[in-house]
């Protein structure tokens, strides 16, 4: 029989609820975790202090997805992934194709979305506008208008999942026409029946070099789907949606936090960070030139943009996906052979330089080259790809955790004095 996403996840909910209430009952006074001073002034890293089921980043092993190597999951659409992050499964032919009908109807862009697209400054950050035109969409909320009407807590899940539905549905149609709008490529592309992936691809206006491209744009959204639950854009987004915020609300937040230069900015810096490599070299460098680069980098007390992870300790295996999709179509693009040469030579020269605690590429090491071999040049709307991507971690967070009636988000603070007084005692 073929479900829905809403009739597979709902099937799934009361043994969820029973398995979080029996944990809490039997188990909610277990220590998990402690916080060192150093962890709380810098910024909780390593503190297990939430809960995501949607992913989990192994130090020594990269991103699963569902107890899923991204590895093996590499070829998938995205809409398998949105899928897969919510419920742990995979949808039949069938549901996929319904899946993509659902999301096809949730997919339109009210007009004054465009109007206040095309209203903001021509100086306006590709992150901002995107970031505004999610928000202004939040006039299209379900959870707001079922709230309002007193749904009992049981049913928050469903509305919110219907709002999922709704961003998932347009945010590839913003973002390409803020793409469009913002570098004055012409008319707004009309989505069409071609999976999320292509379809962004095409609505950018970017050329399909057969198929290649469409290829990669799944490829990229799907690795960059989601990372756990702590980081920057998806704590944001859990945040801000504990407080019972409508999807609409919390995303637009969660991708505020992605729009910054230790998040989602990353991957421009490391693309710049290449090019000029190439530039001071006329071209794709030799492994020793790139070892005399990288060593000027560091010697000027600089970093090398792409290398190391805040909980990585091997190379990325998203980076890992990006660099055998580049063996497969881009050998002969110099901006890919200088991106691979660095992967041999940086690692080596991290380990005898001594000080980084992961010398191993992360994702955004590799990404930006083949975003510029297919036509997106313009670094600054790098970040907007990675958002499209990243809203289906958000989003599928979101609707479980209304599912299982997560509270809010509250932690305890404490001053520093507070802190001084401890270490006395």
């Amino acid at each position: 029989m073929t479900k829905t996403l809403k009739e597979t996840f709902e099937a799934q909910i009361p043994k969820l609820r029973k398995e979080r209430v029996k944990l809490m009952k039997e188990h909610g006074s277990q220590v998990i975790s402690e916080c060192t001073i150093a962890q709380a002034i810098g910024g909780m890293r390593g503190v297990k202090g939430m809960v995501c089921d949607t992913s989990v980043v192994e130090p020594d092993k990269g991103l699963y997805i569902r107890g899923k190597s991204i590895l093996k999951l590499k070829d998938k659409l995205p809409e398998e992934i949105f899928w897969n992050l919510l419920t742990g499964t995979f949808p039949t032919k069938n549901e996929l194709a319904l899946l993509q009908k659902e999301l096809r109807a949730a997919g339109k862009v009210p007009d004054y979305v465009w109007k206040v697209l095309k209203a903001m400054p021509k100086t306006s950050h590709p992150m901002a506008m995107l970031d505004t035109a999610i928000l202004a969409m939040e006039n299209e909320s379900a959870y707001r208008r079922e709230y309002s009407k007193g749904i009992p807590k049981t049913e928050y899940w469903i509305s919110t999942l219907e709002d999922a539905m709704r961003i998932m549905g347009t945010i590839h149609t913003i973002a390409a026409g803020v793409y469009r709008i913002k570098y004055f490529k012409g008319k707004l592309i009309k989505p069409s029946k071609r999976d999320m992936g292509a379809d962004f691809a095409r609505m950018l206006g970017l050329p399909p070099h057969k198929g290649q491209t469409a290829e990669m744009m799944r490829l990229y959204l799907t690795l960059h789907c989601d990372h756990e639950g702590g980081n920057v854009s998806a704590n944001t987004c859990h945040t801000v949606g504990s407080a019972l915020s409508d999807p609409f609300y919390a995303v637009s937040a969660g991708l505020n936090g992605l729009a910054g230069p230790l998040h989602g900015l990353a991957n421009q810096e490391c693309l710049n960070w290449i090019l000029e490599t190439m530039d001071k070299f006329g071209g794709a460098p030799s492994e020793k030139e790139i070892e005399d680069y990288a060593w000027e980098t560091l010697n000027a007390h600089k970093v090398i943009p792409g290398y190391g992870h805040a909980v990585l300790r091997v190379t990325d295996p998203r980076f890992t996906a990006f660099n055998q999709f580049g063996k497969k179509y881009l050998k002969n693009d110099p901006v890919f052979q200088t991106v691979d040469r660095v992967f041999k030579v940086v690692p080596k020269v991290l380990k005898k330089h001594g000080k980084a605690a992961n010398p191993w590429p992360n994702v955004d090491a590799g990404s930006g080259a083949l975003l510029y071999h297919y036509g997106l040049t313009q670094f600054e709307y790098y970040t907007v790809l990675f958002s499209v991507s990243r809203a289906m971690g958000m989003l599928t967070q979101q609707v479980l955790n209304r599912a299982l009636g997560t509270p809010i988000t509250r932690p305890k603070s404490v001053s520093t004095k507070w802190l001084k007084k401890q270490v006395k005692k």
